[in-house]
């Protein structure tokens, strides 16, 4: 579900004052005043909203990331912005909707490659070749968390050089971050991006020319694998994915989640793959305290029970 400042954010010093209300002060290199109420309420919301759970030491991180919606919206400190958020919530409707996702678009990470733990693609390959040789229909796969697309074209990828060009594969991308969705959908990247080989440069995107030299995009018959959607993985509705997955892909997403939380997410996916299905995850997740769900197969990829 989730992109790192590319730019440090701003220096804030910690309130001397351990009141609810000692502030973060518009002075210095500090444009915006965040209370620790307001930090509070941040955590609050986004937590209620996309089960993300932030850390204690995150305020800098949370200026830094809700900084440049307040000068979007025109707001001059933090509790004026979420004042106006919170009437938004409270009418409800399409504006309260945008300027909660645009609020959760600022808080999301996204940070991610290609071929990303590249461990798991040959896994990927190996099974995709086992489940394609008694699979009756196409075989489905979702990418739950997939940011900027790097993620799901490396599984599209994978598919076609493990079963062809004709592969049959449909892969959903979800992300809670539309504006991550969006550029995955567009499929075009530096064509100095990180863990791609030259063999599948040449294979899987086309290269730019003129005004987009040093861009290369996806090729058709990659995007065509891919399905891209908006997806909530805390508040949504997990009856409209359709048919039973055989692989899910779910890496560096549950961190973000407090332990009631990951219940509830490893919950709805075991209800969505297929027996056997495999779940795969990120390099620091464990869920060896859900044996009745999954059992752990590999590196960092548990099969469904």
């Amino acid at each position: 579900m989730m992109t790192e400042p590319t730019a440090s954010a701003p220096r804030i010093q910690a309130p001397k004052d351990p009141s609810p209300h000692a502030g973060l002060s518009a002075t210095g290199d500090n444009e915006f005043v965040m209370t620790r109420a307001d930090f509070e309420l941040v955590r609050r919301l986004i937590h209620r909203h996309a089960g993300i759970h932030l850390a204690d030491g995150k305020q800098a991180m949370v200026y830094g990331r809700l900084a440049r919606r307040l000068r979007e919206t025109g707001h001059g400190a933090f509790c004026d912005y979420l004042q106006h958020l919170e009437r938004l919530i409270a009418a409800g409707g399409a504006a309260a909707e945008s300027e909660m996702q645009q609020f959760v678009n600022c808080l999301t990470t996204n940070l991610t490659s290609f071929f990303r733990e590249e461990h798991h693609f040959p896994a990927l390959a190996e099974d995709l070749r086992a489940r394609c040789a008694y699979a009756a229909e196409g075989l489905r796969v979702w990418c739950s968390a997939a940011s900027t697309g790097e993620e799901p074209y490396s599984i599209a990828m994978t598919a076609i050089e493990a079963l062809g060009a004709s592969a049959r594969v449909e892969i959903l991308a979800s992300d809670i971050d539309t504006q991550v969705l969006a550029t995955a959908e567009r499929g075009v990247y530096p064509a100095d991006s990180r863990g791609l080989s030259e063999q599948r440069l040449r294979a899987h995107f086309q290269r730019g020319t003129g005004t987009n030299s040093g861009r290369i995009r996806v090729r058709p018959e990659v995007a065509r694998l891919i399905r891209f959607a908006t997806f909530n993985l805390v508040h949504g509705d997990w009856a409209r994915l359709g048919q039973a997955f055989d692989v899910i892909f779910c890496r560096n997403v549950m961190i973000y989640f407090d332990a009631p939380t990951q219940r509830r997410v490893l919950q709805h996916m075991h209800g969505v793959l297929k027996p056997g299905g495999l779940l795969y995850v990120g390099h620091s997740e464990n869920f060896s305290d859900a044996r009745e769900l999954f059992r752990l197969r590999g590196k960092t990829v548990y099969e469904r029970v």
